[in-house]
């Protein structure tokens, strides 16, 4: 069996030692290893045991490498094992790190994915069904999951799809009610709301208008429409566009004809 001829510090890290079998330099370990292990002077090592130690000594590397990673921000299980692949490290040595980081509660898959959802709804007011598309990126457990989307009530959801709601019709008062009810379903189907929510965000909102809103209105969309086609129709086959046109957006037939009828006064 080789034996250890010399033993040195590392000059980068001071923790880590170099160990040399028969003159020649074989491995380095960390401290903890060189202590457990009672590597000194002239001690015998069989392969088992070199390669017991190296195990040993890459699992604590890849440990200390997931800290370093964890210290930035709380991370996902499978975010962590990523990483650590990245680094090369063999899945054996990955499962032990993984498990010492569960062990001394430095990870925590559960608490990741609450802390997810809180963030989530806290800055982008998302429902559940985005959160979940969220936590199935980060490699989250499906049970675990809907464990921890559970505790998010309807009550909530509807509470922020409404705030979100209300932004979105502000924002968008110049389009017809029928335009502003599909923006703010389209906008809450992709933050991840349900329809039922969705129902109940839209049903308190004011979103009729009266005569001067419609005047305002018709005349921003007509006009646009007007530009449209223009240059291509003119005359009825002009203004049958832009009624059809105002029609499938929302506005009454009263208010689509006397836009049409100023429009006309205008050209005379």
């Amino acid at each position: 069996m080789p034996i250890i001829t010399k033993i040195t510090q590392g000059k980068k890290n001071p923790e880590r030692y170099n160990i040399f079998l028969e003159e020649k330099f074989a491995f380095s370990v960390d401290e903890t290893v060189l202590i457990r292990y009672q590597l000194t002077k002239g001690k015998e090592l069989d392969q088992w045991t070199i390669e017991e130690m190296n195990f040993e000594d890459e699992v604590r590397k890849a440990f200390n490498k997931a800290l370093d990673f964890l210290s930035y921000r709380m991370r996902s299980e499978n975010e962590v094992r990523q990483k650590l692949k990245e680094k090369e490290y063999g899945n054996a040595v990955i499962d032990e790190a993984i498990e010492k980081l569960y062990k001394l509660n430095f990870l925590d898959d559960r608490a990741f994915s609450e802390a997810l959802m809180l963030t989530q709804i806290k800055t982008s007011k998302k429902g559940p069904k985005a959160i979940q598309q969220d936590m199935q990126k980060k490699g989250i457990d499906k049970q675990v999951q809907k464990d921890v989307l559970d505790s998010y009530s309807e009550e909530e959801q509807v509470e922020l799809a409404k705030e979100l709601a209300e932004k979105i019709a502000a924002k968008e008062k110049m389009k017809t009610p029928r335009q502003i009810q599909q923006k703010i379903s389209d906008s809450l189907m992709r933050k991840g709301y349900s329809y039922s929510v969705i129902k109940q965000a839209v049903a308190d909102l004011e979103l009729e208008k009266d005569e001067d809103e419609w005047t305002d209105s018709v005349a921003e969309q007509g006009d646009k429409l007007w530009r449209k086609y223009s240059s291509k129709l003119t005359g009825y086959d002009l203004k049958s566009k832009v009624k059809q046109g105002l029609y499938q957006k929302g506005f009454p037939a009263e208010v689509i004809n006397e836009y049409l009828e100023k429009k006309e006064n205008e050209d005379e």
